[in-house]
């Protein structure tokens, strides 16, 4: 049986759906059966982010159509054979699917695969409690600002209405000079104000964006360190998180963290 797991955010522009799609080949590495579900129907970016666009044939609606099987929509990664996609819509009807639609897929996926990690589309409207509706666990991913931190809250309140039984905290993009500096939010403050077990923290790295943006894979060894910790703790239930204010310390990361600021 699957642990299926929704990433949602309340927020658009959190990175929510590079969490999903690095957490998912971190899980894949470590030897799960992982597969990467796009409900954002209209809006879907995970196919491109995964670099898989172009092998799409089928996609989530085609599956709830009755037009294709769930196996055949999936889209199996290149580098690693126990990872897949099932993408989503690039045009369709949204009110035709209900959060009973996309269970069915699920439950449908459950008995192949360890893990099932649904992309939810930004917002509380309809497209959230889709995506909602078949998880049990959900990864709240929020970045280091007061918007992001608010909406996340609203997020976590609608989320006690469905049959989730563990939510986890993502910060993502977390500068560590800024918060050696006292510029930005910290980790500390973020965890209070939603309550909720930290997961992981991700860096604010521009190797993210642009290996996403074209759809290769993460080559910074500093947030494909942050990922790595990031999916050993969701497996293992281990708390090992990851420092980036480590370049940031001492004398040389004094300099560092001045010089950037200034620049």
């Amino acid at each position: 049986m699957a642990r299926k797991i929704v990433l949602t955010s309340g927020k658009g522009g959190v990175g929510k759906t590079t969490v999903c799609a690095n957490l998912g080949i971190c899980l894949a590495k470590l030897g799960f059966r992982v597969v990467l579900m796009d409900v954002d129907i209209g809006l879907n970016n995970l196919d491109v982010v995964m670099g898989v666009e172009n092998q799409v044939v089928f996609d989530i609606t085609d599956v709830i159509m009755g037009k294709c099987r769930p196996k055949q929509a999936l889209v199996q990664d290149r580098n690693i054979s126990s990872l897949y996609v099932l993408p989503s819509a690039q045009a369709y009807n949204k009110t035709n699917i209900l959060g009973e639609h996309i269970k069915n897929v699920v439950d449908q996926l459950d008995s192949s695969f360890d893990y099932i990690l649904i992309d939810c589309p930004a917002g509380v409207e309809a497209g959230f409690h889709r995506a909602v509706f078949p998880a049990s666990e959900a990864i709240i991913v929020v970045t280091p600002h007061l918007s992001s931190i608010r909406d996340a809250d609203k997020v976590i309140g609608l989320l006690n209405e469905y049959n989730i039984e563990y939510k986890g905290l993502v910060i993502n993009r977390m500068r560590g000079d800024l918060l050696l500096n006292g510029d930005m939010m910290t980790i500390e403050s973020i965890v209070r104000a939603l309550n909720l077990p930290l997961l992981g923290v991700i860096p604010e790295d521009d190797a993210i964006g642009s290996s996403c943006s074209v759809g290769r894979r993460l080559q910074s060894v500093e947030s494909a360190r942050a990922f790595t910790l990031l999916s050993e703790n969701i497996h293992n239930g281990s708390k090992k998180i990851f420092d980036c204010t480590y370049k940031y310390r001492g004398l040389v990361g004094y300099l560092k963290r001045n010089i950037k600021k200034h620049v």
